[in-house]
């Protein structure tokens, strides 16, 4: 596809929104100013800015902070007056560059989890861009891995790990904890007729149940929506999973 130089810039301001890695705020701007500019941009009247700008400020949680300045703001505060600001435009696009790589461990989860929920309400098409796989698997329902500038797979999560395309995703899916990925339809095998210590989904990922199922020490159905058994994941092959032990097909 090929853009004019005007089509991108009506691309950018109308159809797509953008959260920066390092903010990238207006210092001499206050909150509600920071995120009205591109409302402004688009020639918007100050009175219908404003009150869309304050409509975000309530959804990502910043009232009452409308009139503070950047400084004044925390890093995650400053992230979510970022990501406001992105979606003062109601983009159908959603890109995201690093958004919480600058940000500690405990702010960063706590803006992972503000993104899962803003999603939950907007259902955006995001486009996200991280260099923490784990990030990524718990963010994404597709990744997309690159390598030298093309992309080499694209998958879910659970894909990616258990088929990896090449060696370079290997490597890079290496150290992912496969428990929180791999799901009981890739772990089950055929029922044995053994008698069943629990029922799990087939989406359902080992993390979820492990501790149930080695406690048990019996094998879990796994169920369809309508409940019935499709397979079965037995206890030795969650541990074997847990400890890292490579098998090959199905479960025995």
């Amino acid at each position: 596809l090929k853009f004019s130089d005007a089509a991108l810039i009506e691309l950018r301001r109308h159809r797509m929104g953008m959260v920066f890695q390092n903010f990238a705020l207006l210092p001499h701007l206050n909150v509600l100013e920071n995120i009205a500019f591109p409302l402004g941009i688009q020639g918007q009247d100050r009175p219908t800015r404003e009150k869309r700008a304050r409509e975000v400020i309530e959804l990502v949680g910043l009232r009452g902070r409308e009139h503070f300045y950047p400084r004044e703001l925390s890093g995650g505060q400053q992230q979510r007056v970022g990501i406001a600001r992105s979606l003062a435009t109601k983009p159908e696009i959603w890109f995201l560059d690093e958004p919480f790589s600058a940000l500690d461990p405990l702010i960063r989860r706590e803006m992972q989890d503000e993104l899962m929920r803003l999603q939950t309400m907007l259902h955006k098409t995001i486009v996200f861009i991280t260099h923490d796989f784990d990030e990524a698997i718990r963010l994404a329902d597709r990744i997309a891995i690159m390598k030298d500038g093309e992309v080499i797979q694209i998958g879910t999560p659970e894909q990616l790990v258990v088929n990896p395309a090449t060696d370079y995703v290997a490597e890079f899916t290496r150290d992912v904890d496969r428990a929180k990925v791999i799901s009981a339809r890739s772990l089950m095998r055929a029922c044995a007729g053994a008698e069943h210590g629990g029922v799990v989904a087939p989406d359902a990922k080992i993390s979820s149940f492990s501790a149930d199922i080695v406690s048990a020490g019996k094998p879990f159905a796994v169920v369809n929506g309508t409940g019935k058994p499709i397979g079965e994941v037995t206890p030795q092959a969650v541990i074997d999973l847990l400890a890292g032990i490579e098998r090959s097909g199905a479960n025995a």
